[in-house]
């Protein structure tokens, strides 16, 4: 019986072991980097400014709720769109880091998108995204004292090294990019159209295991 069962689970496991040979380096995606990160992670290299960033939300949803034990699913926004200044963008980078630390981090990563895309509020000063922040339930005075922060400064000059250090390697030409374990990056240009959404994130969860 244990044997039957044991055939069955192989079999089961053979197809899945088929379709992850199946991804291809140069076609589902790139080698960036020569080696992997110290703890496996998937990072979206994004911004509010990007109506594609906006409309790949639930994708990026979908796979940080799919992501194994141990590993992580991190945002990291980026300042070289045209559409305001970098240091602009890097104000919202922060925003975003403090957005992460507050119970209401979801609505506030959608009101941030909304009031840019949407509404073309620019949010080009610390009072207007505070104002942002207290519309959907968010402590003022908390957001005040996170974006003054030397943790959050910090955080957001580390998400600032790593889009550098990216685009030195020529792994960030645009965004939407995933880079997953620092050292693959996801080729959308080569998934599989009638199935995008699916082969997108099966692509990630292979990439997790690759050394």
């Amino acid at each position: 019986m244990k044997n039957f069962i044991s055939m069955i689970f192989v079999a089961l496991l053979v197809p899945f072991a088929s379709q992850a040979a199946d991804y291809k380096e140069g076609t589902h995606y790139t080698v960036v980097n020569e080696t992997v990160s110290a703890k496996a992670e998937v990072r979206e290299y994004f911004s509010f400014y990007c109506p594609h960033c906006l409309r790949f939300e639930p994708l990026m949803k979908d796979i940080a709720k799919s992501l194994p034990a141990g590993a992580s699913f991190n945002k990291n926004h980026v300042d070289f769109l045209r559409a305001a200044s970098p240091e602009v963008q890097f104000n919202i980078t922060k925003a975003l880091i403090v957005a992460m630390q507050m119970p209401q981090k979801e609505t506030l990563i959608a009101a941030m998108f909304d009031a840019i895309q949407v509404q073309r509020k620019p949010l080009a000063s610390t009072a207007e995204l505070r104002n942002l922040f207290e519309g959907v339930g968010a402590d003022g005075e908390k957001f005040e004292k996170l974006m003054s922060s030397f943790g959050v400064n910090s955080k957001a000059k580390q998400m600032k090294k790593f889009q550098d250090d990216m685009t030195r390697k020529g792994a960030i030409t645009g965004v939407p990019t995933i880079i997953v374990n620092g050292k693959y990056k996801v080729e959308a240009g080569g998934l599989d159209k009638n199935d995008f959404l699916n082969d997108y994130k099966n692509v990630v969860l292979h990439l997790l295991t690759l050394k």
